[in-house]
């Protein structure tokens, strides 16, 4: 499901990390209006069917383990990942423009949920604060800072109302880079701090990132 080598990073880095917890597969859809400007995200996630099973048990929901839901069983899962703090930025980022700015985005709505092969699958969409013109390159990192939650852009992004001749790519990290930072960054660490409770913020460094770039971008 995940890449080899983003676990062997963590093993080789310290025997004490225990990041990261949740493995999660993402999918990115782009929505764009009809002046062609990027105005919405549709982000689906994939949980690991470790992190499924356990949130599966805690909310008594299918009971009979056979990896399916009923109709109620997949409302009551619906917006389980939703209930947000006012800070989480919903570990989705966008950047707009020659010089990258960043773009905020609005809270999640229109969630779902449901379970395939055993593993929780939602979707949820979110608003551009600032809609992005098709002639502006268009970046979006999926990350967590904190790197608890490891995330990877499974698939082709899809690009839905888009100006003829976009494209969208997905360009994965320089682990080899990565893994240097997250030494560095632990080198700084005394024996008696602790590393679960104030990780280093290298989520970036392992981020995958989808590229738009539509005509006159």
């Amino acid at each position: 499901m995940f890449r080899a080598a983003a676990l062997a990073v963590f093993a080789s880095a310290t025997s004490a990390v225990a990041h990261p917890h949740i493995f999660i597969d993402t999918g990115i859809e782009v929505i764009f209006d009809a002046d062609g400007q990027a105005t919405h995200l549709r982000v689906t996630w994939a949980y690991d069917d470790f992190y499924s099973m356990i949130m599966l048990e805690d909310r008594k929901l299918d009971p009979d383990f056979d990896g399916v839901l009923t109709t109620e069983e997949e409302a009551a899962l619906s917006g389980f990942d939703m209930a947000w703090d006012a800070d989480y930025e919903g570990d989705t980022f966008v950047l707009a423009g020659a010089a990258q700015a960043p773009v905020a985005l609005g809270r999640p709505s229109d969630w779902t949920a449901r379970v395939e092969a055993g593993r929780i699958t939602s979707t949820h969409l979110r608003a551009l604060a600032a809609p992005v013109a098709a002639g502006e390159a268009l970046v979006i990192q999926v990350y967590d800072p904190g790197y608890y939650t490891a995330y990877r852009i499974e698939g082709r992004p899809v690009l839905t109302g888009q100006p003829e001749g976009c494209l969208a790519e997905v360009f994965e990290p320089d682990l080899d880079a990565a893994s240097l930072a997250l030494q560095a960054a632990l080198s700084e660490y005394t024996a008696d701090q602790s590393l679960e409770q104030d990780f280093p913020a290298v989520g970036a460094s392992f981020a995958d990132e989808v590229r738009v770039t539509c005509p006159g971008a």
